[in-house]
């Protein structure tokens, strides 16, 4: 059962407790350490190494000639899968693609006085790679999450990684959505030795600049210990869902809710925070009672006696001072007038507004990406988007007139920072423009 917490100091300390649970894992030092040897194996033996984490991991055993998905094989995934799921990928990739293409940052320059011209040039980089996890599970939604702002940003290349099973098949519904987002190039391949084959390149796969994609522990470590030689869009933790609520919202709606996180993974948080004290007791009882025949019951029960609670506070204002301070991942405002609590909400990966916009409906295909910062990582970081794939150049131009004027700053600034070869570079220049002799 769902814990109920009235103790505004209590509640301060489990919020911060579930925020850092990733970090309390005391293997994790281990963890990292055999994510090192894997990808240090793979930047020096290539395929070898792939081929070899793969099977000792994945009990799958392949050639470097079976690690790309064959064009038969996406050919036929369209066969595998339902007309209706095929509808719904579509559906969603058109809903993700227009909101992704309003998001396209735009180049600029400005030209100002004496011919002084400035501006920011936006490009994309030449390749990214997308990794999707699979085993027992499929995501063709991440696929799409992933693969289209890379698309609409104009990267060249898009290389999709994703496991495969005991059958070397990856699933058919991850085949649609890529061929539906335009990937073209997939390898049956995961864990930390394909995020070591996307940074640092193999004889078959080609190195990236960019990875994006949730993942495992493994993955993560893999993702954080490859930064710097690639970029990355984020350090992915365990979902979390913290919804506020008051007394107009549906006890039977809010538990779902929260199961629909909790079913995700057993370190998942799932969250209410309300004014209504019989709500709070309602939402316990719809809790367990969902939870009776739920497929995933196992899991789903371990992420809430561990990972959810119920805070009972005394005003809206006062769940948003606590919301900000957890910066969730997912926040839900299910109550009467969500517009008005919206300006106090400072850190959140992703807002659902009112009672008839689950977190689902942003999982799927309202149009917004679905990876988001987690673990608090919402104080400072935004959900993937277009511009992970792309970088900023700055544009500047000086004319004669304009570096004249400037001059004698610039040379000041570079005496005082004991660099005199930048003063030089424009006292020559001043010279030359001038006629003047370099020695004065």
């Amino acid at each position: 059962m769902l814990r109920i917490i009235t103790q505004w100091s209590d509640a301060q300390v489990e919020l911060k407790r579930i925020c850092g649970r990733i970090h309390t894992d005391d293997q994790i030092m281990h963890k990292e350490a055999t994510v090192r040897d894997i990808l240090q194996s793979v930047k020096r033996l290539g395929n070898r190494a792939v081929l070899h984490y793969t099977e000792e991991f994945d009990q799958l055993t392949l050639t470097a000639d079976e690690l790309r998905v064959s064009g038969a094989e996406m050919e036929a995934a369209y066969h595998q899968v339902s007309k209706e799921l095929q509808d719904a990928i579509r559906l969603a990739s058109q809903q993700i693609e227009i909101f992704h293409r309003q998001r396209v940052p735009r180049s600029w320059v400005q030209f100002n006085d004496d011919d002084v011209v400035l501006g920011k040039r936006y490009t994309p980089v030449d390749a990214a790679g997308i990794y999707i996890p699979g085993g027992q599970a499929a995501y063709p939604s991440s696929v799409l999450m992933n693969a289209i702002p890379a698309r609409i940003a104009g990267v060249r290349r898009i290389i999709m990684v994703t496991p495969a099973k005991g059958t070397k098949a990856v699933n058919p519904s991850v085949l649609v959505a890529a061929q539906e987002a335009g990937i073209e190039e997939i390898y049956r391949i995961g864990g930390a030795q394909a995020i070591a084959a996307l940074a640092y390149g193999t004889e078959t796969i080609p190195k990236v600049d960019v990875i994006t994609g949730p993942g495992n522990i493994y993955v993560t470590l893999a993702k954080k210990l490859v930064y710097g030689t690639v970029g990355i869009d984020s350090l992915a933790g365990p979902s979390e869902v913290l919804i506020i609520a008051d007394s107009s919202a549906n006890p039977i709606h809010i538990a779902a809710d929260l199961l629909a996180q909790a079913e995700h993974d057993p370190l998942a948080a799932a969250i209410l925070i309300t004014t209504d004290h019989y709500l709070a007791t309602q939402v316990t009882i719809e809790v367990d009672r969902q939870l009776e025949n739920h497929p995933r019951r196992l899991l789903t029960e371990k992420a809430i006696a561990h990972y959810g609670i119920i805070i009972v506070v005394d005003t809206l204002n006062r769940a948003a001072q606590l919301s900000n301070d957890f910066a969730p991942e997912h926040l839900e405002l299910e109550i009467n007038e969500p517009w008005d609590l919206l300006p106090h909400i400072r850190h959140a990966g992703a807002i659902f507004l009112g009672c008839s916009t689950p977190e689902a409906v942003g999982d799927y295909l309202a149009g917004p990406n679905h990876t988001l910062p987690t673990s608090g990582a919402a104080r400072y970081a935004s959900a993937l988007g277009v511009e992970t794939f792309m970088k900023s150049s700055s544009i500047i131009q000086y004319s004669p007139l304009a570096l004249q004027k400037v001059a004698h700053a610039i040379e000041i600034l570079a005496k005082t920072e004991g660099l005199p070869s930048h003063g030089d570079s424009v006292h020559f220049r001043i010279a030359t423009i001038t006629g003047s002799s370099t020695d004065e």
